[in-house]
């Protein structure tokens, strides 16, 4: 880009260089033309009033025309570019460094970077090859820089969500329905493949990309799951205790990822309530004989 900088000052010079030299050559006629008119009129007899005046006319044309070509020159003169200093040219080289940092800057908006692209570029060439599409970009100035990407396959994009997200997805669809499977995995701190907060209808929208069935009422009891409130309701204590035995592992529960409810089996409830069960003092030995004392 440093080349092409100065590079593209350059041609700028050379081009009004040109139109500067173009004009004068045509100032040069019109003055021929001026001084030729002049000596027509001169040498015609003045008796003579339709050719005089035709000649008269003539010349008077070709004065407006020197005198056009004379202001245009004048114009391109005030706005011909000098040839740029050492300090100017040290200063437009900085630009190369300071473009990134001005493209990535917080307050640059897309009309911004659309002026940028329009400033620095001449034109962008593609060629389809294969499974790649080759890029030739032509910057202002004459350099180039070529590249090359894969093309996107058929049926897919380049935004996908991530394998984690739809595995948990697919994981929590089990369990909740879609408005809280989005709570849930927006508090895990995932994001859609654009970038956005997942919301029920995305949920919905890769549940049913990837065939999975949304959660149905009811259907975590025909499983024989209960949650955590639901234990507590059976072991006629708080939540919190039951979350205790859990993480003490001492009833048995399964949890699809972080902040997603637990499931408790209810044939591991039961083993957890034999267990107590045998555990408890108060529990009857069939091996000990029952005394009737009067």
């Amino acid at each position: 880009m440093r080349k092409s900088q100065l590079k593209a000052i350059e041609n700028l010079q050379g081009a009004e260089d040109e139109r500067l030299a173009q004009k004068r050559l045509a100032l040069q006629r019109a003055g021929y033309e001026v001084s030729r008119a002049q000596r027509q009129y001169d040498a015609v007899d003045p008796s003579n009033r339709l050719v005089a005046g035709t000649l008269e006319k003539r010349w008077n044309d070709a004065m407006a025309v020197q005198s056009r070509l004379e202001e245009e020159i004048e114009v391109l003169m005030q706005q011909h570019p000098c040839a740029p200093s050492e300090e100017t040219k040290q200063s437009l080289l900085s630009l190369a460094n300071d473009l990134p940092r001005l493209w990535d800057h917080p307050a640059s908006s897309h009309d911004i970077r659309k002026r940028i692209l329009r400033t620095v570029l001449k034109e962008i060439v593609v060629y389809s090859e294969g499974d790649s599409v080759r890029f030739i970009v032509h910057w202002q100035g004459g350099d180039h820089t070529e590249l090359s990407l894969k093309k996107t396959p058929v049926g897919r994009h380049r935004h996908i969500t991530s394998t984690e997200t739809i595995e948990l997805i697919t994981s929590l669809a089990r369990q909740q329905p879609d408005e809280r499977i989005a709570a849930t995995i927006n508090r895990l701190g995932h994001r859609t493949a654009h970038g956005k907060t997942w919301t029920a209808a995305r949920v919905c929208s890769i549940r049913q990309g990837h065939g999975v069935a949304a959660y149905r009422e009811g259907e975590r009891q025909t499983r024989g799951e209960l949650t955590i409130d639901e234990v507590a309701a059976v072991l006629k204590v708080a939540p919190t205790t039951v979350l205790r035995l859990v993480r003490r592992k001492e009833l048995a529960a399964v949890q699809a990822c972080h902040n997603a409810p637990w499931a408790i089996r209810q044939d591991d409830l039961d083993d957890y309530l034999a267990a107590r069960a045998r555990q408890s003092p108060s529990a009857c030995n069939s091996d000990q004989m029952a005394l009737d004392i009067q």
